[in-house]
């Protein structure tokens, strides 16, 4: 007999217990800038096509003793950005909601901005959800603003597809909660 056993009959029965999460079973609930100027809302996020959970990396340090590299973990770090894509609705107010928040940090026209630390209050809030489109956890994006708006592409030889744009968010750290 092996002495591992993860057979047919165990991931079944694994599986059966704990099922798998579906690549549709995700939101993205709230994204706000830190003053309440810039709020997208539910209404806005049903345009969303997506989104990811982000990742988180600890960094390594080798200690050497002796010969020997020992692995010390050090502070964690995250990508620091969020790509998503959007629908565009029909008269692009989300994606000039985008480009009003983006301008609020620099507009190129007067060479002026609000240049600021984005604020705490500034999130991007992500929900796991489960079968019943309950919150299995949550994800927070920390200190979020808007780095790049990409563009709109339209074709006179189009076939009427929804049209699509992506926005890049950057924030500094994630906080989650389990339910």
């Amino acid at each position: 007999m092996p002495d591992v056993r993860q057979t047919i009959s165990d991931f079944y029965r694994v599986a059966q217990e704990r099922d798998f999460s579906r690549d549709f079973q995700f939101r993205v609930l709230n994204i706000q800038s830190g003053d309440g100027a810039f709020a997208i809302t539910e209404d806005d996020l049903v345009y969303a096509q997506g989104g990811s959970i982000p990742g988180r990396t600890v960094a390594n340090h080798d200690v050497s003793f002796m010969g020997l590299n020992f692995k010390v973990p050090g502070a964690a770090s995250y990508s620091g950005t969020y790509p998503l894509t959007f629908y565009s609705d029909r008269e692009d107010s989300l994606r000039n909601l985008l480009l009003t928040w983006s301008r609020d940090t620099f507009d190129d026209a007067t060479s002026t901005g609000n240049y600021y630390m984005p604020k705490e209050t500034s999130i991007v809030d992500l929900v796991q959800l489960d079968t019943q489109l309950e919150r299995v956890a949550q994800f927070t994006l920390v200190g979020a603003y808007p780095q790049e708006i990409g563009e709109v592409t339209y074709t006179a030889a189009g076939t009427g597809a929804p049209v699509t744009f992506t926005c890049t968010l950057n924030y500094h750290f994630v906080r989650s909660t389990r339910f």
